[in-house]
């Protein structure tokens, strides 16, 4: 039977070498995500070969060390959702405005703002089309 010398230092088996205290990482922020960000985040995390801890680190290190890039894709990821909001309001407002003129129009009245009301739908379509292209070359790059 083999004694060890209870005053010798233990070692454990395939442990990292400590960090510096200049480079411990000692805050642990919480986040929370719903089950589809989760989904993706681990999913981008497995990819990277990283745990989501790890991966979130990472990421949010480096949006943090280029704020420019940073700050630009969220303002410009607002704009278009709130011309997204917008296109869908005045789309709206055309649609009601067309099926007004084409009741008065089945009815057998006069409707001197067709045009104009066709030519409302058609920039708010347009407008929207814009915004959700926008969108998706944002998601995409």
């Amino acid at each position: 039977m083999k004694q060890t010398d209870a005053r010798a230092p233990r070692q454990r088996a395939r442990q990292r070498p400590r960090q510096p205290p200049a480079k411990k990482r000692l805050r642990q922020p919480a986040t929370r995500f719903n089950e589809d960000e989760h989904a993706l985040i681990k999913s981008a995390a497995a990819q990277c070969n990283l745990s989501v801890a790890g991966f979130l680190a990472r990421s949010a290190l480096a949006a943090a060390r280029d704020l420019s890039r940073t700050s630009a894709e969220i303002a410009d990821e607002r704009e278009v959702i709130t011309a997204l909001f917008d296109s869908r309001r005045r789309l709206g407002w055309a649609g009601s405005n067309l099926n007004q003129a084409v009741k008065a129009l089945n009815s057998g009245a006069d409707v001197p703002h067709l045009e104009a009301a066709i030519a409302a739908v058609r920039r708010a379509a347009d407008s929207a089309h814009q915004a959700v292209t926008r969108l998706i070359e944002h998601h995409g790059s």
